[in-house]
């Protein structure tokens, strides 16, 4: 029997879909979690951060430590990732406002938001997919 480990860096994400795998299993969290994936040009990962909340239904989106980490890896993208705990992938109006407010901030460094996943027990939904970004 062998214990499944999530791959290490380096390794590619190169599809909507195996960032879905990357982060399903935020769905389980009881209390919201963001995760971000840093990206090289080649969709090699160069890493990932993790911020967990204190609270079931929000989280403060950690705009200066992602846009840090962002320059500390020169990467070329970011996937974000979030779960709902209630079990529903919509997003919300604070998740598009936030999602927003992290694109702004990253564009400005040259780092494109390439999605923000709502990970949820019902789904995952792309904000990319529904042409949110």
């Amino acid at each position: 029997m062998s214990s499944e480990q999530p791959p290490r860096p380096p390794w590619r994400l190169p599809d909507p879909q195996a960032a879905g795998n990357l982060f399903a299993p935020l769905a389980r969290e009881r209390v919201e979690v963001l995760a971000f994936v840093y990206l090289g040009r080649n969709q090699q990962v160069l890493g990932i951060r993790h911020a967990r909340s204190a609270f079931r239904t929000r989280l403060d989106l950690p705009i200066r430590d992602v846009a840090a980490d962002a320059i500390a890896f020169d990467a070329f993208g970011v996937v974000m990732a979030h779960n709902h705990p209630s079990g529903d992938p919509t997003p919300s109006q604070a998740d598009r406002d936030a999602t927003r407010r992290l694109a702004r901030a990253l564009d400005a460094l040259g780092v494109r938001l390439l999605d923000h996943l709502v990970v949820a027990t019902r789904g995952i939904t792309s904000f990319r997919s529904l042409g949110f970004l």
